[in-house]
């Protein structure tokens, strides 16, 4: 156990901890947080079959089965009615809001769920999102998008190690985080309507910034919540899952803003 969480135990219990207090908290922590990493992947991986399915729906090299009046897309492509009806028409609005909405009601309600419904809600919340994402392979070649993934995974990984092994209190980051969050997507919503590219690109250099600091200081600040906090198996359950959606945004949003600096397009 580090210096900071030596600290932040002996706050909470106020007395320095035994060898065998310490061992205790150790194995409790780390079960913790494998319990939040394996519901982030799983996310991520329900995320990403659904994306992969509905990008698989949406196109087709066949005319006669193509959205009537659809024009040709890279490598030959048409969208089918359901890729127009998800991409192109009007409920690509309810496409994009949808897990918006889901998200902001599981931040809010998870308190008072049961941890199986909190579970089942992350699970549709993955899904929705995926199916919100199955457009980057319209816009993206596959294998850039796999590399950046990659270069995601291998990025998160280490800043959440380093977040979780640093013996630096990272608290004072977070205001800053979160006003450059906000900063990130005021930006976004005035570039809509801009349709810049530059400030496109200055949003995902300092989306990847943010997000970057994010992961390191949200998985410090759910070990924290861990040594600090006194949970039963219910509320120790309900705050894996938010954990895991913590870190499965910061993960998810880390992609885009990268594969928007990295991807290819496919032309």
């Amino acid at each position: 156990m580090s210096d900071f969480d030596r600290n932040a135990a002996t706050a909470q219990y106020g007395r320095p901890l035994t060898r065998a207090e310490a061992a205790v908290v150790d194995e409790g922590l780390r079960a913790y947080m494998l319990r939040i990493y394996n519901y982030m992947v799983l996310g991520l991986a329900i995320t990403g079959v659904a994306a992969l399915g509905v990008y698989m729906l949406s196109v087709t090299p066949d005319l006669s089965a193509a959205y009537q009046g659809a024009r040709p897309l890279a490598r030959g492509m048409y969208l089918t009615p359901i890729g127009y009806y998800l991409f192109a028409s009007p409920l690509k609005w309810l496409v994009i809001l949808a897990p918006l909405g889901l998200v902001f009601f599981l931040s809010f309600r998870i308190q008072h769920m049961r941890p199986a419904t909190a579970q089942i809600t992350f699970w549709i919340y993955a899904a929705l999102v995926g199916v919100s994402l199955g457009s980057i392979f319209l816009i993206y070649t596959h294998t850039s998008i796999v590399r950046v993934f990659f270069v995601t995974a291998a990025s998160f990984g280490a800043l959440s190690l380093w977040g979780y092994t640093t013996q630096r209190d990272l608290s004072g980051m977070g205001s800053f985080l979160i006003m450059g969050l906000f900063g990130i997507i005021i930006a976004s919503l005035v570039n809509i309507f801009l349709a810049s590219t530059m400030m496109q690109w200055i949003i995902s250099v300092v989306g990847v910034l943010v997000f970057a600091g994010l992961t390191a200081y949200d998985t410090q600040r759910l070990k924290s919540e861990y040594i600090y906090g006194a949970m039963d198996g219910e509320a120790m359950e309900r705050s894996a899952i938010m954990g895991a959606l913590t870190l499965y945004l910061d993960f998810l949003n880390l992609f885009t803003m990268l594969l928007q600096l990295l991807g290819s397009r496919d032309e």
